[in-house]
């Protein structure tokens, strides 16, 4: 007997598991991405928002007294509340069905475009901070610096058109970087927390804003005493770009110009790639020669000259008849929701801004037109804020896998396999 017959047979290996189908792999990575939680986070809001809607309406309270008797009633006011109130805002957001023509039924898309501008710029910069991983809550700040110095230089100065205009923006978003870049080299010379330096700065630039509207030969309007600026000069404010019909202006191109410059940085640029290494992971992006001070300086004061944009479109678009200390209408924080609804990416941010946008275009129409109240609206922004800071909620809530753990009939699969093995093996 040789010695090869004398050796006992190798156990037989366990059969590879099937490779899934190209079309099952891609659903899978579908199923299991940010945005597809991103989504799912709107609809869920909406769906509570509606709930809440149906509640608060007079005629579902009035049908539900009377539910067993007639139970349909109720449905059927159900649907009324909250058709009325989401065709309401489609109209007031979108296109007005009831409008005598397109060019006055276009006009309500023309106004979330408005509204959008400032959010989709504002939301940019408090993204890419977030991409290099600081957490840029001083957009307040920002924005009503680049305010003030885009509205001292369009009241204040006499250039003419564009040139005038030109420099007010420029001057704006200068202001708005270096606002932010107080923050930045305070992180990158003291490691002094960015979330407690931009909320400081927000205070003091309220005040210093109040302080130059109560001041002759600053802000405040000639032979005023309330605190407004003066009107800003026809060469200095960002042309209609739809004609005097439509409110939209210029801005909103710059806008999508920032959100162009913004995902080429971020995508293809070697600055761009410094960021998110630092933003993944400081300390190896020192060891691999990278400085993490300057790259924290940098990023804030790109991030702060995309925040002045928002401050800029505001004062020389949307307020061109002056303005007062509210300009900043709350945009700062609202981009905070607008960069994480978008992920910190410049294209979902461009979503998540046109988004909150027919959210507050069309949340007046709501409330004049189905009494629906305006916090409702501000109530779905906010539950979006909470499904997307909760994404294992969102997956439960829809029955999606969670990353990182295996479904039940992966479970099962493995489990068959195994079985099969030890047989093969027993044998």
């Amino acid at each position: 007997m040789t010695a090869a017959q004398t050796l006992p047979d190798p156990a037989p290996a366990a059969p590879e598991a099937p490779r899934p189908s190209r079309w099952r792999a891609a659903m899978t990575e579908i199923v299991s991405g940010n945005v597809l939680v991103s989504i799912l986070a709107v609809v869920a809001a909406i769906v509570v928002g509606s709930l809440m809607i149906a509640l608060t309406d007079p005629g579902v309270q009035a049908a539900m007294s009377y539910f067993f008797a007639q139970p349909g009633d109720t449905f059927v006011a159900i649907g009324n509340a909250v058709g009325g109130a989401y065709a309401a805002l489609f109209r007031g957001s979108i296109y007005n069905v009831n409008a005598d023509s397109f060019a006055i039924g276009i006009r309500p898309l023309t106004e979330t475009l408005k509204f959008a501008t400032p959010l989709i710029a504002a939301g940019l910069g408090v993204g890419l901070a977030f991409r290099a991983g600081l957490f840029n809550i001083g957009g307040q700040g920002q924005m009503l610096m680049a305010a003030a110095a885009a509205g001292y230089v369009a009241t204040s100065w006499n250039l003419p058109f564009p040139l005038h205009m030109i420099v007010a923006l420029i001057a704006g978003v200068a202001a708005g970087a270096v606002w932010a870049g107080i923050a930045g080299f305070l992180k990158a010379r003291t490691g002094a927390h960015e979330v407690i330096v931009t909320i400081m700065l927000n205070h003091i630039a309220f005040y210093l804003l109040a302080w130059m509207l109560a001041t002759q030969g600053l802000l405040q309007a000639p032979g005023s005493n309330n605190p407004k600026t003066a009107p800003m000069a026809d060469s200095a404010v960002l042309p209609q770009i739809l004609g005097p019909m439509y409110k939209l202006h210029l801005g909103f191109l710059f806008a999508l110009v920032a959100v162009a410059v913004t995902w080429w940085l971020l995508e293809r640029s070697s600055l761009g790639f410094r960021f998110r290494a630092v933003g993944e992971n400081p300390a190896a992006a020192r060891t691999a020669g990278i400085s993490v001070g300057r790259m924290y300086f940098t990023v804030m004061l790109v991030a702060g000259a995309l925040v002045g944009l928002a401050g800029v479109s505001q004062v020389l678009g949307t307020e061109p008849k002056g303005f007062s200390g509210g300009i900043d209408a709350g945009i700062g924080f609202d981009a905070i929701t607008v960069a994480l609804l978008g992920r910190s990416r410049p294209l979902g941010i461009l979503g998540a801004g046109l988004l909150f946008g027919a959210f507050k275009t069309g949340g007046f129409t709501m409330q004049a037109s189905q009494g629906v109240p305006i916090e409702i609206v501000l109530v779905v922004q906010s539950l979006i804020v909470l499904f997307i800071a909760a994404p294992p909620l969102v997956r439960a809530m829809f029955g999606l896998p969670q990353p990182g753990r295996t479904t039940r009939r992966q479970r099962r699969a493995d489990a068959k396999r195994r079985l099969v093995a030890e047989k093969e093996v027993a044998a």
